[in-house]
């Protein structure tokens, strides 16, 4: 088995004629793989190699410059190597850390922002390395590009449950959005047991990965066994998250990756992980159950969900809830 490519053609309009051929594609790929390939794309090679660019300059900076920015309660901030462990992975028993470090970016948000006032869960300010001045506007540029390209692609998963194109769209008024800024040390070729990332699910609804040239990257199709997704110029790989998943009542499958960087070099790679807003209430998606088909999950809050895992997951959400308590 193989990860299908699907070439999007630079459309981003899901009323062109070719938009429902393409989630015909789109729906078979993400109902048997969980995994595509994405070309012709309108994220500009520019964005892309200039957040490249400076993710590999900002991890290249002193760890005493990058610990000034350590992660903070709104999941925004630098996280260093080995302090993420996967223990909500449903796919493998998780015992070690990540040999990765990252810089966590998330949803923008305006000072007046009532969430952000009123102190909800991940809703703060955005933590930029000052040393680098170039570095926001690098980073920002590129997330507005593949923000674009994240909601054209909600639009076709929608036409592909026989959805209206933007039926789906008031999910995201005010999206849940991670940018990762990964870098993965090179591992020894005999390392079996720890790795850049465990084998793991997302937790969300879709994840566009942008992946440098170091490959690495695992995947587990349904029924299947671990094949390589190796990096092909100029394309996203394109997940299903758990909460798609669970959306589309298990239609679209939330396949297990891992990265193991044997690449004898570092690797770096910047996940967008485009989910619901936290308010949103999740359940069913009506065209996914019928009379032989009920439900397989409960509605659920996506705030709700997503905290119970980074909880769960991180080691700095572990010392805040300690020193809570």
């Amino acid at each position: 088995m193989s990860i299908p490519l699907i070439d999007l053609g630079g459309h981003i309009d899901p009323f062109s004629p070719s938009a429902k051929r393409t989630a015909t594609q789109l729906y078979e790929a993400l109902s048997s793989v969980g995994f595509a390939y994405i070309s012709g794309h309108q994220v500009s090679a520019d964005a892309t190699q200039a957040a490249f660019a400076a993710s590999r300059a900002f991890h290249a900076s002193s760890l005493e410059d990058k610990q000034s920015l350590a992660i903070n309660s709104a999941h925004r901030g630098y996280m260093g190597m080995a302090t993420s462990t996967i223990v909500t992975s449903s796919v493998a028993k998780v015992t070690r850390p990540n040999m990765s470090e990252s810089l966590m970016i998330m949803h923008a948000l305006p000072a007046d922002d009532p969430g952000l006032l009123a102190g909800q869960p991940l809703q703060g300010p955005n933590q930029w390395p000052h040393w680098m001045p170039d570095f926001r506007p690098r980073m920002e540029r590129y997330i507005d590009e593949v923000d674009v390209l994240s909601r054209y692609i909600v639009r076709l998963i929608a036409i592909s449950l026989g959805l209206e194109a933007r039926q789906l769209d008031h999910f995201f008024d005010k999206p849940t959005t991670f940018l990762r800024a990964l870098h993965y040390p090179p591992q020894a070729p005999n390392e079996t047991e720890q790795m850049g990332a465990a084998p793991h699910t997302d937790y969300g609804v879709i994840t566009l990965l942008a992946q440098d040239n170091s490959g690495g990257l695992r995947v587990r199709p349904r029924g299947g066994d671990w094949i390589e997704a190796p990096p092909i110029p100029d394309t996203y790989v394109l997940n299903v998250g758990d909460m798609l998943a669970r959306w589309t009542n298990g239609r679209f499958v939330s396949t297990p990756h891992c990265v193991i960087n044997r690449s004898g070099g570092d690797r770096y790679s910047l996940p967008y992980f485009f989910d619901p807003s936290m308010d949103a209430l999740i359940e069913c998606v009506p065209t996914c159950t019928d009379a032989d088909h009920p439900p397989q999950y409960p509605p659920i809050r996506y705030g709700d969900y997503l905290m119970e895992r980074l909880n769960k997951n991180y080691d700095y959400r572990k010392d805040t809830a300690a020193t809570a308590a």
